[in-house]
């Protein structure tokens, strides 16, 4: 059975797949798995697909991640948690899904190893608000000028869950996603500020508008001054895609080679509700960095 595929637009960023993952998914991993890192972004509408059908999916893009937040992991399906901003009896079903503008980053760019891709399928859509919008951080890396490229070649940057938890705490008025839950107290870490990917050896920027403290070797104000900079290009129209969720749209990326964000959402009048998974290359990814 052949994948079909139907590119988003001329770029080659991103591809709306038509098939029915819940019956297909093992007997199309290899061209699913050669799809995402072509196109860097998938969405596969019309899915009707259970927790078990969920993993099965994610699993034809890597290892599935198991080591989440606790609080809203599905019990009896490992790796796959809650991402909502629904509220019962007083708490959070989920991850928390703020009113406000999430702010861009690759997931869990605060740990050693990076996620290679990340799965969503949605489940309660909102009426209005809610879109995750995504960059094509290799694009937006091949179109910087050539006199940046050189100058950041070799540059890495400190990721904080620290600060992120901090930050979200702050931009949300006390309420917080898992960087203030279970991973609080994770040790800071360095990522370079460009990764070559380890299958297809591409370069794409590694960003975060809250999650990066400095730029090793550069004072705070102009770490700062870097990453707004190379931030305001990558996320600028030439690489951006805002998907609108519909219920039944899967969505995967590849988080080695894009920026994502939530658009704001209304809890109080629209309900949100999706189930995440993350997974890390088959074959172990260290010295792909660059």
């Amino acid at each position: 059975m052949d994948l079909s595929l139907r590119p988003l637009d001329e770029s080659g960023f991103g591809a709306i797949v038509d098939a029915n993952l819940a019956i297909h998914a093992e007997s199309l991993a290899p061209q699913l798995a050669t799809a995402l890192h072509q196109h860097r972004l998938l969405i596969v509408p019309r899915q009707h697909l259970n927790h078990a059908d969920m993993l099965t999916v994610a699993s034809c893009f890597g290892t599935v991640d198991t080591s989440v937040d606790r609080r809203y992991a599905v019990g009896g399906f490992p790796g796959l948690t809650v991402i909502s901003n629904i509220v019962e009896d007083g708490k959070h079903i989920g991850i928390y899904d703020g009113d406000n503008e999430e702010e861009w980053h690759a997931d869990n760019s605060f740990k050693p190893q990076l996620t290679s891709a990340t799965m969503l399928y949605s489940v309660i859509t909102p009426a209005r608000g809610g879109e995750t919008r995504f960059a094509d951080a290799t694009r937006a890396y091949a179109g910087l000028p050539p006199a940046v490229r050189q100058r950041i070649e070799k540059m890495r940057a400190v990721h904080s869950i620290e600060q992120l938890g901090a930050l979200q705490s702050q931009a949300s008025g006390g309420q917080s996603s898992a960087a203030a839950g279970s991973l609080a107290g994770h040790p800071e870490v360095e990522h370079p500020l460009v990764l070559t990917h380890p299958v297809t050896g591409a370069r794409s920027l590694l960003l975060g508008s809250m999650v990066i403290r400095c730029v090793t070797g550069l004072s705070d104000q102009d770490s700062y001054a870097l990453i707004d900079e190379l931030l305001e290009h990558t996320t600028s129209a030439p690489y951006l895609y805002s998907h609108h969720w519909s219920q039944g749209d899967l969505v995967v990326w590849d988080n080695l080679a894009t920026l994502h964000t939530a658009s704001p959402c209304d809890s109080s009048r629209h309900p949100r509700l999706l189930y995440r998974a993350a997974v890390r290359q088959h074959a172990d990814p260290r010295g792909s960095e660059g």
